[in-house]
């Protein structure tokens, strides 16, 4: 009797234990997928669908990136960055590929400023602070790289405009809203 006591005791506990695993590596995807929005999904299809790649691989860029803390703009800079944007958009009617070059160059600009890395870590450290928007960024690179059409370079540049806003609005008095448009009467869009 003791011994079948043992013996459920024994897997009920392996049980649990089992589903606590299971558990958290199912909500360790859904954090990091919230967290990273769009480039979760380009890293596990980078990995060929293996979600724990790419799962490593987006903890190594949180481990290597969390702690950067983003240096505030000056209002003079914020809206430096908000009249380079609108003369980038306005660009767009006259010449399309030299406002993606503006805007690849702009964000550059701006992310250096705010105190992200050069170079190939500027990617990674964006996706780790502005997961849901870096796709943006690198839409405007591929659009100007390739053959893109017109509207294609449109949508990119609308992409990054999502990540110019958020790297704009730092928490302090202005804050970017979805739609592009900042507080204050500076307009992202």
């Amino acid at each position: 009797m003791t011994t079948a006591i043992i013996i459920v005791a024994v897997v009920v506990v392996a049980a649990i234990a089992a589903f606590l695993l299971l558990r958290g590596r199912t909500a360790g995807g859904r954090g990091l997928r919230s967290r990273f929005g769009p480039e979760y999904d380009r890293v596990v299809a980078r990995h060929g669908g293996d979600t724990k790649a790419a799962e490593r691989e987006l903890e190594d860029r949180v481990k290597r990136h969390g702690r950067l803390e983003e240096r505030p703009l000056t209002e003079e800079a914020r809206a430096r960055y908000a009249d380079r944007w609108a003369s980038t958009q306005e660009l767009f009617v006259e010449s399309p590929e030299r406002s993606l070059a503006e805007a690849d160059t702009l964000l550059a600009d701006l992310a250096r400023e705010r105190g992200f890395p050069e170079g190939d870590d500027r990617d990674d450290a964006l996706s780790v602070h502005h997961g849901a928007h870096v796709h943006g960024y690198r839409r405007v690179r591929s659009a100007r790289n390739g053959t893109a059409g017109t509207e294609e370079m449109r949508e990119a540049l609308m992409d990054a405009r999502d990540l110019f806003a958020s790297l704009l609005a730092d928490g302090g008095s202005q804050r970017a809203h979805g739609n592009g448009h900042l507080v204050k009467g500076h307009r992202a869009s």
